[in-house]
């Protein structure tokens, strides 16, 4: 049977993991995802709404999203919030639908990209270590409030390590697709 620190640093590491995956996925690539407008909020009727939320967002060609609102009315504050964020581009509309037309990004704007998304999973190999004393810390107080044997103790530090390393290879994995889709093109 699991011992309850164990998949609380289990549940923990997950969380931590999947935040990544998320951020990640948000980082501007040379493919444009729908994901790069998730952050980006749009004044519709007094109330900061994702575009989301506002319109269907979708790839067309290689390098070109659309964004097709539900209400024509909003396709200005959408074309607004995209010029003012920090994405970069100008959006073209023809009235009915936005593009987003995507450069093809220079070798030097993919290697400022493998390096933040290097320092986004390297975050994450943080949090992971510090889940992993927080609960080492856990088992030696019960250690030493007598709530558990040595031997015990010993097998879930064990344990513990093992899930830290399967955390952090985990997240090494997550960064070399994300670094593959970066340099490709």
């Amino acid at each position: 049977m699991k011992h309850k620190l164990i998949k609380d640093a289990k549940e923990k590491m997950g969380k931590t993991l999947k935040a990544i995956e998320n951020e990640l996925k948000r980082m501007r690539t040379g493919r444009p995802s729908p994901a790069v407008l998730e952050e980006i909020k749009v004044d519709y009727y007094g109330t900061p709404t994702p575009i989301n939320q506002l319109a269907t967002v979708s790839v067309s060609e290689e390098r070109t999203l659309l964004v097709k609102p539900w209400d024509r009315s909003i396709i200005k504050s959408i074309e607004k919030s995209i010029m003012m964020s920090d994405l970069g581009i100008n959006p073209q509309s023809d009235g009915n639908v936005i593009r987003l037309v995507f450069p093809t990004p220079t070798t030097e704007q993919r290697q400022k990209w493998v390096k933040k998304a290097k320092e986004i999973v390297e975050d994450g190999k943080i949090a992971v270590r510090n889940i992993r004393r927080e609960i080492r810390e856990a088992i030696k107080k019960e250690k030493n409030d007598g709530e558990l044997p040595e031997d015990d103790a010993k097998r879930l530090e064990e344990e513990l390590q093992k899930l830290t390393d399967e955390y952090v290879e985990k997240l090494e994995e997550v960064l070399q697709k994300k670094e593959e889709e970066i340099m490709e093109f």
